[in-house]
C-alpha cells in the first residue's frame, strides 16, 4: 500500500495503515464466493506520527463517533469487483474522510447592526404601532 495524500502538507506513511481482505457481499456469481475482493483499511490517528499534535485532537474529536474503541479509524470497500481498485477506492475514502474532518469552520466575529438598520427597524416598529392603534374603537368610558 502507498503513503495516502490528503493535502499539500498532510501525507498518512503507509507504515501506519493496516489493511485487511474478505470476501466481498453481493453479485458477481462464482467469483464473489472465492475471491477475497472487500478491502478493510484501518488507521489509529490518536497515535499518527503525520499529525500535529493540535491537529491530531482536533481529528480525533471530530471523527469521535467513527473511531473503534481502540482509537481506529476503519473505511471498507467492495464497491468493485478487483481487489486493487477496492484498495485505491479505500484510500480514497479515507482521504475524502480525513479532509472534510481537518476543515475548521470560520470563526464568527460578532458585529452591530448599521446605524440605517437600527433606524429602519424601529421607523417599521413605529408605523405598524400607529395601524394597530388606528383599528382600536373609540371607547365611551375616555
Amino acid at each position: 500500500m502507498d503513503d495516502i495524500r490528503i493535502g499539500p502538507t498532510l501525507t498518512i506513511p503507509a507504515a501506519e495503515l493496516v489493511v485487511r481482505f474478505s470476501r466481498a457481499r453481493g453479485p458477481g456469481g462464482q467469483n464473489v464466493n472465492k475471491v477475497e475482493s472487500r478491502v478493510e483499511l484501518r488507521w489509529a490517528p490518536g497515535t499518527s506520527a503525520a499529525l500535529a499534535p493540535g491537529d491530531r485532537r482536533w481529528l480525533v474529536s471530530r471523527l469521535a463517533p467513527q473511531l473503534t474503541a481502540t482509537g481506529d479509524l476503519v473505511v471498507t470497500s467492495e464497491r468493485y469487483r478487483t481487489q486493487a481498485r477496492n484498495r485505491s477506492d479505500a484510500a480514497e475514502k479515507l482521504a475524502a474522510l480525513v479532509r472534510a474532518a481537518l476543515v475548521r469552520p470560520k470563526a464568527r466575529r460578532a458585529t452591530r447592526p448599521t446605524r440605517g438598520s437600527v433606524r429602519r427597524r424601529l421607523e417599521a416598529k413605529r408605523k405598524r404601532g400607529e395601524v394597530k392603534r388606528s383599528r382600536r374603537g373609540v371607547n365611551s368610558d375616555q
